[in-house]
């Protein structure tokens, strides 16, 4: 005989599914037709067939109390006997829970009766059996669970839930049982099934209790969460085996968590000793079901206390909850959007009490774009946040809320249709800026050429005749400029659009970005005109003439370079260098006149000699 595994092996085994050999047959499915000899498909189509009607005709006289129609499986025939392989056993099952007017024995009889006549008027063969919920439940509360497996082994003709709910918590239940039994104290379906309440979507909730009272090698905690998380497992599984697509919910306690939720007055136990069916129990679930039933399981003082003080948190929860919405919620609704609104006119978001003041100061007076009352919203939302932060206000009642609510509701309406506004006069702000600028850089790269004096009307002309014609820029700036020019027209006459600007935008900063380019280039030439590199030790240096100021640098690889400035005398020396800054050349090159042609006269060479040492080296096209 084999030894029996102990609790702890159990555990320790981890599995994480049942194998397939061990997976309960308890499923009954009618065979595909298609799948038999021809004989066998014909007689399981008149089968269905009768099936069919007898499920019809029992629906149209009793469809509010059946809950279940499913063709049994035939029966295991007893030594020396046969079974009659025309027999069709089907099961009805019944809901019995409103029955008032007569016992349950006489409601099962009277429904057994009129249900067999209707049997027999469509075939003799067909056998019914009705059972009634109450019954099946009575044998779960008395430890009888053959009905159950009876359920379980069914094929479903018709179904409200409860034939699908029984299948897979029965499944379920035994694969449980088979891989953990001495640690399953109860197997118990509950909730809306058991209620009376189920539909052909409802959840199935079913209940198992662990003994964790015989732990030693790891914590309760330990355990409950090892078993919980193969106990889950197998419910998916179930559902594979029964093909029952409804959700399972499996609530796995510990026998001490759920003494101690008993002891507490836990409302989701009690509701689960009062209404659920233990469909395995080792004896705890019941004595306690029975108990609650009789009055003997009652609240403790401490549970009690601690649901009269627990309405007294709800409430103030509900306060603070209000509080948060006028000084959290709503006020943060509104001024945020409010400071996008301000930076998307091109302002830093202000800080939160100069939001209203900057709104009324820019949109309304200014610009003319919100009306007043909306400012008023603003300032009285930021109140109603300061006076419940300082404390002068001390609660929201909840028709404040409501007004503030409303109040943020409208404000964001208008907000949106102001950003709308503010992004309308953008495009045409932009528009004009990228026309100045382009007009004013080509100014400057026509100055450079020599042109100085240009009207606005002769610009496209002139930048033609003197960069394009003559190859020093492409002729695809032509064609930007000429688009440039068209887009301020039809700015000009309101027949700009959103998609136009944007196209502008983007070509003007590609010739923005050519002209600038040649300007540094046309420029840089000019300057390496007026500068003379010179070598000294293993150091170079640069002298830059500009006009009648000359700019050293002593070290031009040194990152912190230095740099004198000193006044070019009329001999051609250079007069007391002093230190300056890269800032002060920078600025002096990008307003001095460069000559075209720089001579050197003989004091210069004398005086590079004194800057830079006797060593010193002039250096030719570098």
């Amino acid at each position: 005989m084999a030894k029996k595994k102990s609790k702890k092996e159990v555990v320790q085994t981890n599995p994480t599914a049942v194998p397939a050999t061990d997976k309960p047959d308890l499923v009954a499915k009618l065979p595909d037709v298609n799948s038999l000899p021809k004989d066998a498909q014909e007689k399981l189509k008149q089968i269905k067939a009768k099936l069919e009607k007898f499920k019809k005709n029992v629906l149209e006289k009793f469809d509010k109390y059946i809950v279940g129609i499913s063709l049994l499986p035939p029966p295991r025939p007893k030594e020396g006997e046969k079974v009659d392989p025309d027999k069709i056993e089907v099961l009805i099952l019944v809901d019995d829970s409103d029955s008032k007017k007569m016992s349950k024995a006489e409601l099962k009889d009277k429904l057994t009766a009129i249900i067999a006549t209707i049997a027999k008027e469509i075939d003799p063969n067909i056998l019914p059996r009705t059972i009634i919920l109450s019954e099946v439940w009575q044998n779960c509360y008395d430890a009888k669970y053959d009905l159950l497996s009876l359920v379980a082994m069914s094929a479903p003709v018709h179904d409200t839930g409860m034939v699908q709910a029984i299948k897979i918590a029965e499944v379920h239940k035994n694969m449980v049982l088979k891989k953990f039994e001495k640690y399953i104290v109860s197997y118990v379906l509950a909730g809306s099934l058991v209620q009376g309440r189920a539909t052909t979507t409802s959840d199935i909730d079913v209940w198992i209790v662990i003994d964790d009272t015989d732990v030693k090698r790891m914590t309760r905690a330990e355990l409950k969460d090892k078993l919980r998380a193969i106990i889950i497992g197998m419910g998916i599984e179930a559902g594979e085996i029964t093909n029952v697509k409804n959700k399972i919910n499996i609530q796995v306690y510990i026998l001490t968590d759920f003494w101690d939720s008993l002891k507490e007055a836990n409302p989701v136990i009690f509701t689960l000793l009062r209404d659920g069916v233990p469909f395995y129990d080792r004896g705890i679930f019941m004595p306690w079901k029975q108990l609650l039933r009789m009055g003997k399981i009652k609240p403790s003082s401490e549970a009690i206390d601690m649901f009269m003080a627990s309405g007294e948190q709800m409430v103030r929860r509900v306060q603070t909850e209000l509080k948060n919405i006028g000084m959290e919620d709503t006020y943060y609704a509104i001024l945020t959007p409010s400071q996008a609104a301000l930076m998307l006119y091109g302002i830093a978001p202000p800080a939160p009490k100069e939001t209203a003041d900057l709104m009324d100061d820019i949109f309304v007076k200014k610009e003319k774009l919100l009306e007043s009352k909306f400012i008023d919203i603003l300032r009285r939302n930021i109140q109603v946040r300061k006076d419940i932060e300082h404390g002068t206000k001390k609660d929201l009642t909840g028709k404040e809320v409501d007004q503030l609510l409303k109040d943020a509701e409208t404000y964001l309406k208008r907000i949106k249709r102001l950003f709308t506004q503010i992004e309308k006069m953008k495009e045409e702000e932009d528009m004009v800026h990228i026309y100045d600028s382009i007009v004013t850089i080509i100014r400057d790269v026509l100055k450079m050429e020599g042109i100085e004096k240009i009207a606005d009307a002769e610009v496209v002309k002139i930048f033609e005749d003197e960069l394009i014609a003559q190859g020093k820029v492409p002729a695809k700036f032509l064609r930007i400029l000429n688009d440039i020019i068209q887009a301020k027209k039809d700015y000009d006459d309101k027949k700009l659009t959103k998609q136009e600007v944007e196209k502008v935008k983007k070509d003007s900063s590609i010739l923005v970005k050519f002209l600038v380019e040649y300007m540094q280039r046309k420029r840089g030439r000019e300057l390496n005109r007026a500068k003379i590199r010179v070598k000294h030790g293993n150091r170079y240096g640069e002298v830059l003439l500009l006009d009648d100021t000359a700019f050293i640098i002593h070290d031009i690889d040194k990152e912190d370079k230095e740099i004198s400035k000193a006044k070019l005398t009329e001999d051609g020396g250079i007069s007391s260098p002093k230190r300056t800054t890269i800032e002060e050349m920078e600025k002096h090159i990008a307003s001095a006149k460069i000559p075209p042609r720089t001579f050197i006269k003989e004091k210069m060479f004398e005086e590079l000699k004194n800057i830079f040492g006797k060593d010193v080296e002039i250096l030719v096209n570098y």
